[in-house]
């Protein structure tokens, strides 16, 4: 099971890569000094039978009564061997046989068991190993042509010197000693290293549930950094989500509770009177109330949706057919008013964006110009290609807003001074926040001729390659729309 200590994690992760290293270093020094100490022990056997070429028979005859000490490390003293006494602590004789030019032996000290050696006379090269018996030999024969003396040299492999194992040992046994020690300061220090991230959960358990300040850690690291940052990033969302909460929740509350007060009213005049002429109008404005409310509750809940950070999908739209629809379903309203609603070039070009809520956004466009527009009056609606983007042109000729009021037009609740026409202003709060949902942005400036009011909602075309795919169909729109808030 994974440990969950990112401490514990991280040293025995560490310990372990170096105690592999340290393994596959001991393992190829070991390798290393072994073919380098064999090596050496060859050139001394090459060396051996050099030095037998000269000697008489008399001396080789001596020689090999009392064979020298081929040691090449001595034990000191008499104590046995240990890590600051390393040696053989075994005589290693200097094994020799010498062949006249007619393979008679001019002199030998090999031992019995070397009976079955191979015809010295045969050529031979570097020294090599051979097994007689079950003994493993390293021999070396060399050839002296002036007198054509035959002379080899050889010792048995288990005789060999014990350096490679002595330095082996000297390599391995300091890093079994300092493996506890390391071990101790990786967990210190990593433990060190972490102490950023123990004090941030301290101080985050520690804040009182309804503290959303930033965390205020000025100096960490640089990794710890980028978690303090995206905690503050954080935050500083749900601060703001709380805000918008608490705005939504008082004009909610503030906007119902006139509407819900004609409500009231007009129901208990209905209730009081007697006259059926006086209850039809009463009941009628009840009616109206009740649409206001309803109307009211679609909007707000639309733009609690937009809100919210779960993205909603999108695909290539067209916008003409949206156009066409929204135009259809405000000509009775417009129709009411004499208001001529005239459609100009509109693009064929795509925006990436979601039909229903394109939708909606002409819906209020087109709403709140017949319903700000002058009785009698023109309305002009269109969409212009600017290559990266597709502009979108509802124009009035009504009495308009003031410059001064531009900005605030898209504020939730505003409504321009002098307004006599019914509404609660949320419609161009829709409007606004539609298109930056989208990444478009939203101007007002004045409508036709100079007067009235003008929006440009300017949204960035869609980028899929080839033929985009038409919109959906008025019917299938106005199907969907019925169960959008807002539609």
């Amino acid at each position: 099971m994974i440990s969950r200590s990112i401490r514990r994690r991280v040293s025995a992760m560490a310990l372990g890569c170096v105690i592999v290293v340290w393994i596959v270093a001991v393992f190829g020094s070991f390798r290393h000094a072994t073919r380098e100490i064999g090596e050496w022990e060859d050139a001394r056997l090459v060396e051996y039978a050099s030095l037998l070429v000269g000697l008489s028979p008399a001396d080789l005859a001596r020689l090999a009564r009392f064979p020298p000490d081929a040691r090449v490390e001595l034990a000191l003293g008499e104590s046995r061997s240990g890590p600051d006494n390393d040696g053989d602590r075994l005589p290693r004789d200097m094994l020799f046989e010498v062949r006249d030019a007619q393979n008679h032996v001019v002199a030998s000290n090999l031992p019995a068991d070397a009976d079955g050696l191979p015809d010295a006379r045969e050529p031979r090269g570097a020294p090599r190993t051979i097994v007689i018996g079950d003994t493993q030999w390293r021999t070396h024969t060399l050839r002296d042509n002036p007198s054509g003396r035959w002379i080899r040299v050889m010792e048995t492999l288990n005789t060999r010197s014990d350096l490679a194992t002595g330095i082996a040992r000297g390599i391995v046994l300091p890093l079994i000693v300092a493996l506890p020690v390391l071990a101790l300061l990786l967990w210190y220090l990593i433990g060190r290293s972490l102490a950023p991230l123990k004090t941030l959960s301290t101080l985050i358990g520690a804040r009182d549930a309804r503290s959303l300040e930033p965390l205020g850690i000025a100096t960490v690291p640089e990794e710890v950094r980028t978690l303090v940052d995206a905690i503050d990033r954080l935050l500083a969302r749900l601060r703001q989500s709380i805000v918008r909460e608490r705005a939504f929740t008082s004009d909610a509350a503030h906007e119902l509770k006139t509407p819900l007060a004609a409500i009231k009213v007009q129901a208990q005049v209905a209730i009081a009177t007697d006259d059926p002429a006086r209850k039809q109008l009463a009941m009628q404005r009840v009616v109206q109330g009740v649409d206001r409310s309803a109307r009211l509750a679609e909007q707000l809940l639309l733009l609690a949706r937009l809100d919210e950070y779960e993205r909603i999908p999108t695909r290539a739209v067209v916008v003409r057919e949206l156009v066409d629809a929204a135009v259809d379903r405000h000509l009775a309203k417009a129709s009411d008013k004499a208001i001529d609603i005239v459609t100009g070039d509109v693009s064929e070009r795509a925006i990436d964006a979601d039909p229903i809520l394109i939708g909606i956004l002409l819906d209020n466009l087109v709403d709140n110009a017949i319903k700000y527009g002058r009785r009698g009056g023109r309305i002009e609606l269109g969409m212009h290609d600017d290559g990266a983007l597709q502009r979108i042109v509802v124009r009035d000729d009504g009495p308009g807003v003031a410059p001064g009021e531009h900005e605030r037009l898209g504020d939730r609740f505003y409504r321009g001074s002098g307004t006599q026409s019914p509404g609660s202003g949320l419609g161009l709060s829709i409007v606004t926040r539609i298109a930056q949902y989208f990444g478009g942005t939203v101007q007002f400036e004045p409508g036709i001729g100079g007067q009235g009011l003008g929006v440009v909602v300017a949204l960035p075309s869609a980028n899929a390659a080839g033929s985009l795919p038409r919109s959906a169909p008025a019917s299938e729109h106005d199907d969907r729309s019925r169960a959008m808030p807002g539609a």
